[in-house]
């Protein structure tokens, strides 16, 4: 029988979505708004309506979004619908870089404790309620006051306070460098309107400012309607409908036969030949992702550092990669990857299935050693574990791969229930993002229950450096020191990955796979 753990769970996973001062590079962003037929001939829902402006763009998605509350979802699934539905007060583009969004400009004292947002005056949500200041503080304060799941990116807010309609102040105790990232990062700090959890199911409805308006949610997908008073202009395109189709071959074969427009779960393997394609294009572009294993440390035997390493020599990353991603990854001991400013070149572990087996035997842990594997069904992360299965089985530990539906995933990472599960961070821009609630003893996120004083000394010490060189000195001691105490087993960082049908123009591939929509026009 299994110990069970328990661990402090200020928050659960960010599944969504972004380089802090870094700059990646995009291939293959979107289509030729000239266009070409699509093929196909569902004329009446399928890929090739429209033409040019208006129309319905069909996307498919791997997930079925669990709810549609910005503040208290950390599907993925869900970002890539709330993306287009939602706002936040500044946004991170292509580059990584924060660009003014319900904010138009803000100013950051001397001390570094005290930033100021001047806010649009001519947005007004889909309800048509105007949106002030008011707006910024129920948004944050929710989150803060309910200890939901984006709480712990407010841990240095003392105080925010509305000066006027359209002026926030908010106010640190201590110099916090990340903080665009924490309230802009992704739509887990989107804006809603005043009072919208007591007037609104937000599970499955929602108020934003978004260039387009959550309809009704089904099993089977859900479809936003453009919202023609989008501060920025109204969206291109009328309607956008999200399907949900888990199967990747199953996404392929309807975007090959005109039957939606655009999808991002795209089997691996097919990558390359799909490139050459006639009616369908691909973008690929490096992610600010990663993969990872974490093994419970409050299960006997991983407990100790050194079953812990044994596990990291006995994995081989690049086999990990070639079957998972066919390539289409860059192998990674550390969180961050090559290309960013933050990246730290550090990777002591070589497969080495000997030096395992001396780990394991140094620990006391037996040929036969067993280890559940909890992975997301229907995910990359099903052919990564049957790799690492093979490899652990070289060193003598018995690995049972248990594939879990997210929501059951989920809630057995809360309560402790796994001896070791792999996943995944995206989106992260700020080295913040990357370790610090995963990798603090006090971190929401870490479930694997690591405990190093050193680490959260240095982390602390990182969150509030200015010095940008002296922050990255930081983070990459700190970074060390979690390699080397396999609090995460890091994987690799895999490429974004989307198609879409030859023709659809004004879209773009993003690091960071956030899906906007509002600029697309349909293939004609």
């Amino acid at each position: 029988m299994r110990a069970m753990a328990r661990f402090r769970r200020d928050g659960i996973w960010r599944l969504t979505a972004t380089a802090f001062a870094a700059v990646l590079v995009l291939a293959a962003c979107g289509g030729d708004d000239e266009g070409v037929p699509v093929d196909g001939d569902d004329a009446e829902n399928g890929a090739d309506e429209g033409g040019g402006q208006g129309g319905t763009l069909i996307a498919a998605i791997s997930g079925e979004p669990d709810q549609f509350d910005p503040h208290n979802t950390s599907a993925y699934a869900s970002f890539q619908v709330l993306e287009n539905v939602y706002d936040t007060l500044v946004v991170p583009d292509a580059e990584g870089e924060f660009q003014p969004s319900l904010a138009t400009d803000w100013t950051t004292s001397e001390d570094g404790l005290t930033w100021t947002f001047n806010l649009r005056d001519d947005v007004v949500f889909h309800d048509g309620k105007e949106f002030t200041a008011d707006d910024v503080l129920y948004s944050f304060n929710r989150i803060i006051d309910n200890e939901m799941a984006n709480a712990y990116r407010f841990a240095s807010v003392e105080e925010i306070t509305a000066e006027d309609p359209q002026t926030v102040v908010i106010t640190l105790s201590e110099p916090t460098p990340a903080l665009l990232d924490n309230i802009g990062g992704f739509k887990g700090t989107a804006i809603i309107p005043e009072g919208a959890a007591d007037d609104l199911d937000l599970a499955t409805e929602a108020n934003g400012t978004g260039p387009f308006e959550l309809g009704d949610p089904a099993a089977s997908g859900v479809t936003l309607t453009a919202y023609e008073d989008y501060f920025d202009g109204a969206p291109s395109i009328d309607e956008v409908e999200f399907r949900y189709i888990g199967e990747a071959t199953t996404a392929l074969t309807s975007l090959e036969t005109g039957e939606i427009h655009w999808t991002d779960n795209i089997p691996p393997q097919q990558v390359e030949s799909l490139q050459g394609e006639d009616g369908v294009e691909v973008g690929v572009s490096p992610s600010v992702d990663y993969w990872y294993l974490a093994l419970n440390q409050e299960v006997e035997p991983w407990d100790q550092v050194e079953a812990r390493q044994a596990v990291a020599y006995g994995v081989d990353r690049q086999q990990v990669v070639d079957v998972a991603q066919f390539g289409a990854a860059t192998v990674n001991q550390t969180a961050i990857p090559e290309d960013n400013f933050w990246y730290h070149d550090y990777a002591p572990f070589d497969h080495d299935p000997d030096q395992a087996a001396d780990l394991l035997s140094s620990a006391g842990v037996e040929e036969g050693q067993e280890l559940g594997l909890m992975v997301v069904q229907d995910t990359e992360g099903v052919q990564a574990a049957q790799a690492i299965e093979a490899n652990l089985g070289d060193i003598g530990i018995d690995v049972t791969i248990e594939q879990e539906p997210d929501g059951t995933w989920l809630d057995r990472q809360a309560e402790g229930d796994f001896d070791a599960f792999m996943w995944s961070w995206l989106g992260n821009l700020d080295p913040f993002g990357f370790y610090h609630a995963q990798h603090h003893s006090e971190g929401g996120f870490n479930a694997q229950g690591y405990d190093n004083p050193e680490v959260d000394d240095l982390l602390g010490q990182a969150a509030t450096e200015t010095d940008q060189d002296a922050r990255k000195g930081l983070y990459d001691q700190a970074a060390e020191m979690i390699v080397d105490d396999v609090s995460y087993l890091y994987l690799y960082n895999p490429d974004v990955v989307q198609a879409w049908a030859d023709g659809l123009g004004g879209y773009e591939v993003r690091p960071d796979r956030a899906i906007n929509f509002e600029n697309v026009t349909l293939p004609e």
